[in-house]
């Protein structure tokens, strides 16, 4: 087939640099061939998608090479539309004759599937230009000296963050292991209603969890971690940084007690802090409030915050974790503000939820793009320190096990270990306790944000401070 010859695989400059298989020009045409059989069959409207993604992962323990892996995977995904029914398949199989048995298949479940009033492709005014196509410069291939880079060279990083962390202390006597992951994909999107388009992507990290223990028959172990993630290897934290932190992170956890029960303020380190954002952001996602099953039903225009939080989403940041020129059914999308002054301005919609809702899709398909959550109480030196200050005598949580939130009541108790406050100071670390309250009365409790923002996959905030909780000990 002309358009799908193997000469076109690698067309565009320096895609063989870049460690894939298919070029952008490849992916392109195999969509295009995707609705044109589409439309022969008879769609009245059809998508497709064609992507590829590559990478490595290496770990090591104890100064010795444990795993490397390399991965790569494609994919093809045809959604067909026969008036108000909808059909999707998928293959990995880019042969022409593969290709059209795949859109046959979308085809015939989407002519014995229940019409849905909802369903069908974005409005085409939703629809991003592909003139407004933004390079927010998200791809950067992991490349030691012009060549990707090598299990040996990931391995050497990984022991050097492992070493670090290892010959901090002598009570640092264990290691669960250091890891390097260098992933890229790259796409091509295009549907019926007039959307093109695609972009490469890269996520690459470095991680290590060392185990500190005190001396002793029964002595204790406390585990921790650190890591680092970037777009960019090059805006990654050096292996010694990484490994030292880490090492100190599990050092300052040896004596941990217990706790009394109690009722108490609770600061929740920054990077645990975005996990208290994700929640708002489930329980005002579509799925959730068109089906009636989130505890922030009706609260467009509420004040579920304190006046003084903010929330904010930009999805142009340059090189951004959730940056993105377009959503992915190619709605455009734009920075808002979600929630200002305490209040919910804005749901996070995709074409789909928002038209169960009876409401215009947010650009939200696939989920929330580069959220800032912070107060106009903070101050340019509420650091840590400053934070556990406000905090007073309370608790600071650093680790959250299990996954007890309930986002239909708003009820949430997890495990936690961190360390308790005395008069701003810590005074000793504690484990073995749960933390509980619901998420509208924590989400109104939050006393300040601090000015020590982490981003966190897409969300970064600051730690943050709610004002009381129930505190369950076993002392």
């Amino acid at each position: 087939m002309k358009n799908l010859r193997q000469r076109d695989v690698r067309t565009a400059a320096g895609q063989a640099d870049s460690g894939f298989s298919y070029s952008p020009v490849f992916f392109e045409n195999l969509v295009d061939l995707a609705l044109a059989h589409a439309k022969k069959l008879g769609a009245t409207d059809a998508g497709a998608d064609a992507s590829e993604g590559c990478g490595l992962s290496v770990s090591v323990r104890k100064g010795e090479l444990e795993t490397v892996e390399r991965n790569r995977d494609k994919s093809l995904g045809v959604t067909v539309y026969v008036g108000q029914r909808r059909g999707n398949a998928s293959t990995s199989d880019f042969s022409e004759a593969a290709v059209q048995q795949t859109v046959q298949a979308a085809f015939d479940i989407a002519r014995f599937t229940a019409e849905d009033p909802a369903a069908g492709l974005p409005d085409k005014k939703d629809i991003a230009p592909q003139k407004t196509h933004r390079d927010l410069a998200l791809f950067h291939p992991w490349l030691i000296d012009g060549q990707q880079i090598s299990s040996e060279q990931a391995a050497e990083l990984a022991l050097r963050c492992e070493d670090a962390a290892l010959s901090l202390h002598k009570r640092i006597t264990n290691s669960e292991g250091a890891s390097v992951s260098a992933q890229q994909s790259h796409f091509f999107s295009a549907h019926t209603r007039g959307f093109r388009g695609g972009y490469a992507s890269s996520r690459h990290s470095l991680s290590v969890a060392p185990i500190a223990s005190l001396p002793g028959k029964n002595g204790e172990m406390q585990r921790d971690f650190w890591y680092s993630s970037e777009r960019n290897a090059a805006d990654l934290a050096s292996p010694e940084v990484i490994g030292r932190y880490a090492a100190e992170r599990a050092l300052s956890r040896l004596g941990s007690r217990k706790l009394a029960t109690t009722e108490c303020p609770v600061l929740f380190e920054s990077t645990l802090a975005a996990g208290l954002l994700g929640g708002f952001v489930q329980a005002v996602s579509g799925g959730a409030l068109y089906r009636r099953s989130t505890f922030l039903l009706d609260s467009l225009g509420q004040p579920i915050f304190p006046k003084h939080v903010q929330i904010e989403e930009d999805p142009f940041i340059i090189g951004g974790k959730g940056s993105s020129p377009f959503d992915d059914e190619g709605v455009r999308v734009q920075p808002r503000k979600v929630v200002e002054d305490g209040r919910v301005q804005g749901y996070f919609l995709s074409s789909y939820s928002a038209r169960k809702l009876g409401m215009r899709t947010t650009g939200n398909a696939g989920g929330s793009h580069n959220l800032s959550m912070t107060s106009t109480r903070t101050k340019k030196g509420d650091d840590l320190a400053a934070m556990l200050q406000k905090l007073g005598t309370g608790l600071f949580v650093v680790e959250l096990m299990g996954q007890g939130v309930n986002y239909v009541t708003g009820d949430y108790s997890r495990g936690a270990s961190g360390f308790w406050v005395e008069n701003g100071e810590i005074a000793f670390p504690v484990q073995e306790i749960t933390i509980a309250g619901n998420l509208k009365d924590m989400y109104q409790g939050i006393a300040a944000i601090g000015a020590d923002a982490y981003t966190m996959g897409a969300k970064t905030v600051g730690s943050i401070l709610i004002n009381r909780m129930k505190v369950a000990g076993g002392a």
